[in-house]
Formats: C-alpha cells, sequence, structure tokens
C-alpha cells in the first residue's frame, strides 16, 4: 500500500482536506466539495448485477476493477463504494471489500471497524431510543402512545434473537412495550447520512425522521424529542466520506452501507459527488440484482441528489446464469449448456428494466478459472442477439490488465449515445401506484396483494402527508418476485406487502414483502467460525 497522502496527491487533494486515520486511511474534510463546486463533473457509471447466487457474484470486485482498468488506460477514474457490515462479514457471506487483484485495502480495516463510521450511526440510533423512552418516563408531555412507538434499536451484527423485543421490565426501568433492533445497515439513520447533501442537510434530515405517533395519531419527529442535535454531533466524523486505495494504488471513496434488500443500497451522495468532481469517471455499485440496487439507485438516491447516470454495468456469472436456470448451488461448478440457455431469461429482463430508466448498459462477465471456455461464448454472443456489448472481467486473477477490454468498451458507450435518465414512476403518483408500478415494471409480477396491516398504514401515511415519497422495496435479491426460490425470470405472480414503514427523513416508504426481515439472522456454519487472528497477529478467514 502507497501511504494515503500520495493516493490523494494523485488526484489533487491538498493535505488541508484529508484527516489521517493512520497511514492508509483518511477522510475527506466537508469543505473539499463546496471549493470544488465550480469543477465540472465526470461521468456516473453504475455497476449493478443479475440475480446472484447465495455466495455473490462480483459487483464490488467488478467495480474496483474496471476502475482500476480504466487508470491503466489513462483516464482518472475512483470507485465509489459502500462500507461492509460486520453482519455479513461473520455471516454468510465473509467480507465486502472485492478480492484478488481488484480489492480495496487495507481490506480487513475496512470490513471491520474501519473509521468507526457504522458505530457512529449505531450510536446516534440508540440515543435516541432511549431518548424516547426516557421522554415518556419522564411525563411524556408529547403524550406519545407507548404501543406505537415506531422507532427501534439498532446493531450491527446479525442477531435474530433481538427482532422483537421488550423493553421496561422491572420496577423503575419506563413503561414496558414492544420494541426490536434491526441491523445498523437498515437503519434510517444510515439511509440519512447516505442521502444528505451536507452537514445542514443531515441536521434537515435527522429533524424530520418520525419515531412515534402520540394519543392523537398524530406524527412526533426526532427534532420534537429533542435528539438531533445530539446525534449530529455524533455523526460529525461519520458524514465525512472515507478515502482509500485499491491493489493497484486507485483511490477509493468508501462511505455509508445500507443495504440493498432492506434499504435503498447506495454508498452516500456526498461521497458520490466529491467523485464526480474528482475524476473524469466514478464507477460505482448498488446493492444485489438491478430489480433492487439499480432500480433504487435510479429512483431513489439520483432522484433525489439531482445525479445523471451516464451508463450502466451489468455484472453476470456463468454460476448465476446456471443456478437461475434450476441448477443447485452444489452443482454450479459442473458444465451445463442448456440451465445456462435458461438462465439467460434473467439477464434479458435487467436489460430491459435498466433501459426503462434510458441508461446504456454493458454486460460484463466476471470470470471464473472455471468457467468452460463455450459457456462463455454463449453468453457472449446471447448478449450480442439482444444489442448489448458483452465483455470479459479477469480482475481478480489479473487486476487491471483483466479488464482493459471491458474498460474500453464502457469509453465506446460513454462517447455514444448520451443517456436519456429519468426515474420510473412520477412522485405525484399515490404510494400503493408506486409498488405497483415497480412489481409490474420491474419484477413483472401481475400485481399486489397488501395485508390489512399494510393496507392501513398506507392510509394513515398519506393522511399524514407522506404519499408523494418515493418507495423502498424490501424483498429477497434472488429473485424478481418475493419468493426466494422463483428463480429466472418469473411472470404472472404476486408480490405480498405484508407491512409498510415509514422514513421521512430519508425521503422513501418502505414496502415488505415476502418473509424478509431488517435484522438478518447467521447461518448454522457462520464465517465467525473461521475468522482468527493466526500467529503473526493477522486476520485470517475474513475474505
Amino acid at each position: 500500500m502507497k501511504p494515503i497522502l500520495e493516493i490523494a496527491d494523485t488526484f489533487g487533494i491538498a493535505d488541508k482536506y484529508l484527516e489521517l486515520y493512520g497511514r492508509y486511511k483518511g477522510k475527506l474534510d466537508l469543505r473539499l466539495l463546496s471549493d470544488m463546486r465550480d469543477r465540472p463533473d465526470g461521468k456516473l457509471v453504475l455497476v449493478t448485477a443479475m440475480n446472484p447466487t447465495p455466495a455473490g457474484e462480483g459487483k464490488t470486485l467488478t467495480t474496483i476493477g474496471l476502475a482500476q482498468a480504466l487508470n491503466a488506460i489513462g483516464v482518472p477514474s475512483i470507485a465509489a463504494l459502500r462500507e461492509p457490515s460486520l453482519g455479513p462479514c461473520f455471516g454468510m457471506k465473509g467480507g465486502a471489500t472485492g478480492g484478488g487483484k481488484a480489492q480495496i485495502l487495507p481490506s480487513e480495516d475496512i470490513n471491520l471497524h474501519f473509521t468507526g463510521d457504522l458505530h457512529a450511526i449505531t450510536s446516534a440510533n440508540n440515543l435516541l431510543a432511549a431518548m424516547i423512552d426516557n421522554h415518556i418516563f419522564q411525563g411524556n408531555a408529547l403524550q406519545i402512545d407507548p404501543g406505537r412507538i415506531l422507532w427501534k434499536r439498532a446493531m450491527d451484527m446479525n442477531d435474530r434473537s433481538l427482532r422483537q423485543i421488550v423493553v421496561g421490565l422491572g420496577d423503575g426501568n419506563g413503561q414496558v412495550h414492544e420494541s426490536g433492533f434491526m441491523i445498523t445497515s437498515a437503519s434510517e439513520v444510515m439511509a440519512v447520512l447516505c442521502l444528505s447533501e451536507d452537514a445542514d442537510d443531515l441536521k434537515r434530515r435527522l429533524g424530520r425522521m418520525v419515531v412515534a405517533c402520540n394519543m392523537s395519531g398524530e406524527a412526533v419527529t426526532a427534532a420534537q424529542i429533542g435528539a438531533v442535535d445530539a446525534m449530529t454531533v455524533l455523526l460529525k466524523e461519520a458524514i465525512k466520506p472515507n478515502l482509500v486505495q485499491t491493489a493497484e494504488g486507485s483511490p477509493a471513496i468508501v462511505h455509508g452501507g445500507p443495504f440493498a434488500n432492506i434499504a435503498h443500497g447506495c454508498s452516500s451522495v456526498i461521497g458520490t459527488k466529491a467523485a464526480l468532481k474528482l475524476a473524469k469517471i466514478v464507477v460505482t455499485e448498488a446493492g444485489f440484482g438491478a430489480d433492487l440496487g439499480a432500480e433504487k439507485f435510479f429512483n431513489i438516491k439520483c432522484r433525489q441528489a439531482g445525479l445523471t447516470p451516464d451508463a450502466a454495468v451489468l455484472v453476470v456469472t456463468v454460476k448465476a446464469l446456471k443456478y437461475n436456470g434450476g441448477v443447485p448451488k452444489a452443482e454450479l461448478d459442473k458444465p451445463n449448456p442448456a440451465a445456462l440457455e435458461a438462465g439467460l431469461a434473467n439477464i434479458r429482463r435487467h436489460l430491459e428494466n435498466i433501459g426503462k430508466f434510458g441508461v446504456p448498459v454493458m454486460v460484463a462477465i466476471n470470470h471464473y478459472a472455471d468457467d468452460p471456455q463455450d459457456e462463455i461464448r454463449l453468453v457472449t454472443e446471447a448478449c450480442r442477439r439482444m444489442g448489448v456489448r458483452a465483455e470479459l472481467s479477469d480482475v481478480w486473477a489479473k487486476g487491471s490488465e483483466g479488464g482493459l477490454e471491458m474498460a474500453r468498451a464502457l469509453q465506446d458507450i460513454l462517447r455514444g449515445e448520451p443517456s436519456r435518465y429519468a426515474p420510473l414512476y412520477p412522485e405525484e403518483l399515490d404510494i400503493r401506484a408506486k409498488i405497483e408500478a415497480i412489481v409490474r415494471e420491474i419484477y413483472r409480477g401481475k400485481g399486489i396483494k397488501l395485508s390489512a396491516k399494510a393496507e392501513a398504514k398506507i392510509r394513515e401515511l398519506e393522511r399524514l402527508g407522506f404519499g408523494r415519497l418515493a418507495v423502498c422495496m424490501a424483498k429477497t435479491p434472488y429473485s424478481f418476485s418475493d419468493q426466494a426460490t422463483l428463480l429466472g425470470a418469473p411472470d404472472n405472480f404476486t408480490v405480498q406487502v405484508r407491512d409498510v414503514t415509514l422514513s421521512a427523513g430519508a425521503g422513501f416508504i418502505v414496502a415488505h414483502t415476502g418473509n424478509i426481515v431488517t435484522m438478518p439472522g447467521l447461518p448454522k456454519s457462520p464465517a465467525a467460525e473461521r475468522i482468527r487472528l493466526d500467529e503473526r497477529g493477522e486476520v485470517d478467514g475474513l475474505l
């Protein structure tokens, strides 16, 4: 690794804008954005993916490798990524910093505590929860209904036992009521931080978060609780984007970490806008398949931040194609052209969906060493027949060298017809119509079925004046539908919406579908069982 001061210097970031966290990590002072406001923006490229296998298919890896390859051909580029959560690191997926010759460094630090951003978000979230309960205990001047406290605690770990809890038990411990925990990546504080334009916007958004209802059914906000200033203090460092480097010394801005299956799945607006002022091309990613991350990137992040994406890259793998063609996870390494052909319907639908947003797109085939060459050719030819360029991405094994053709193809797209980006639905649609638009246009379902609880909440949210907010779908990443086992390109299904929750500070409403939960659990054999410090004091088993 190079000293982070050297990485910053290559992109013209003066020392006065960089706050060091050791030799290899730094935070960007927010004055940098205001001082660069007159610079032209670079091009914004989204890396998204097809519906993955449970192991993930290398979207972050491809983002890092593509940024490295662009720099290698002389195009100053920055990767803008999310911060990993400790939950998946110690759960099923492991780390989230790429791999091989296309990773961000120092990977162990980034995967673990990094610069403390997720801990700060957790603390701010839980300070608000404590102040709500204390307000009730100290006389309840706002007349909060203890049965209608909406705000949950948070922690950055997978712990299913904390999904539903009872607090206030015992003498003198406050009002007994039901509560629960969500993972920090699903907290509205995370979404607020990632969608804020600056520190003032952060404070405004925190203030309008709705935390409870009073006895008259009216909304109670964090501002009314008196928590906003203290929460802002806790977040004063977390709002600053983090600067690190790739394995080849390219800069990467890593900031914020909302999940895409239960939150909006995009790195911070502040980090993205800083990168756009510093680089010719910014390569960013949004979580899971394009039905989740890309849809939210286009409909929520870009709409709120006034961003216009210039191109998209859809990451596919031979294994994910076969998985979507019906092959079980244990047999994905075996040749199976018939299953691969069947799985191509999944790519076709994602490409059509990205086209609905008016954004030019190409395909990156993330290469595994055991991929049969004839199956790779089959994918390339199928994409050509769909009218889309596909290039092999071998960045895990070869770094930038393995992504040169992908980088040149992207340049060709950026020099071609300009993006005609537009969100999928207008803000004026009511909440139900927005959910239906996503289900019909992106998932290709025939409609939705609202639970009685969800219907009642939609009526209440519209009564309270929140009907114009965007919709953030909480859904399984493995299928276009809300059923994880319905693979490929299903249609004619109905999406079950069991609950609807408000994130007024973030500017969206979350529709909870199927059996998705906001606090994941650990698998039978969690990654934590294999993570250790070796005899040299280095972390082993995390990646």
